[in-house]
């Protein structure tokens, strides 16, 4: 079976990538102004990236932020994202204050997408089919800010975060060096091959990585990631230019999905 998913009538892992672009202010109102702006973008999918909150161990205050943002990104993808300093964010949290940040994405029922590092977990198999019995899908994420792994580790690590039972699976690295971006993208394709039920997404970080942010049609990575305000990761490219860098290379391949 391929692995094409449907939310709110938009397909992951069918042609061109998906674009998500990641709210990243610290402020409520300028969270929901970005969400506002975003809404009548070429985005497929709007990132909250909750540790970038700057009220983000306020359970209440983040409940309130998905209880405004939701009509407003309704005909948006939602992923929910609270990213930890072990993964490269601005999130020191333990695993009982991650769990309620969690906790408050599953019971609102407006959050389509929740990320979860699958490696910081304890118990993440089972982690991944509670939110499951909650109709949320989970994306299994590991992020190497320092180096590039080998191909074949990088194969196994998604190849365990589709064992876990995640629906998508994400990987970003770190190039120090051009090979290190071909080795992602070989490692992006192989397993894109031979896992054709679970969508992908990988992306090689920095200036260097830029390539592979938009060649994911060819290589088999379902969403990339761009920025708007400000970026989330680097290497993020503006959202109005990969969405017309990403058309030109589809129409270039045939349109085909």
């Amino acid at each position: 079976m391929r692995g094409i998913m449907v939310i709110k009538g938009i397909e992951i892992g069918a042609g061109a990538p998906c674009i998500c672009v990641p709210v990243v202010e610290a402020k409520k109102d300028a969270i929901l102004a970005e969400f506002q702006c975003l809404s009548e973008s070429p985005a497929d999918m709007l990132e909250w990236r909750v540790d970038a909150f700057d009220d983000y161990l306020n359970l209440n205050a983040i409940r309130e932020i998905l209880e405004e943002a939701a009509p407003i990104v309704k005909n948006k993808i939602f992923l929910y994202t609270f990213r930890t300093k072990q993964q490269g964010g601005n999130g020191a949290v333990n695993a009982d204050q991650l769990n309620d940040i969690h906790e408050i994405a599953a019971e609102s029922g407006w959050v389509d997408l929740l990320d979860m590092e699958f490696f910081e977990e304890e118990k993440p198999l089972w982690k991944i089919r509670q939110f499951h019995k909650r109709g949320i899908k989970v994306i299994a994420s590991h992020h190497d800010f320092e180096e590039t792994p080998d191909e074949n580790v990088m194969k196994m690590l998604l190849e365990q975060m589709r064992a876990g039972g995640a629906d998508l699976v994400k990987i970003a690295v770190m190039p120090k060096q051009p090979k290190d971006v071909l080795s992602l993208l070989s490692a992006t394709s192989a397993f894109h091959r031979e896992n054709k039920s679970t969508p992908i997404i990988t992306m090689s970080m920095g200036k260097l990585g830029i390539i592979s942010r938009l060649c994911g049609e060819t290589f088999g990575s379902a969403v990339t990631f761009a920025s708007h305000k400000a970026a989330s990761a680097p290497g993020q490219m503006n959202l109005y230019d990969v969405s017309e860098v990403l058309k030109m290379l589809h129409e270039g391949a045939g349109g085909q999905n």
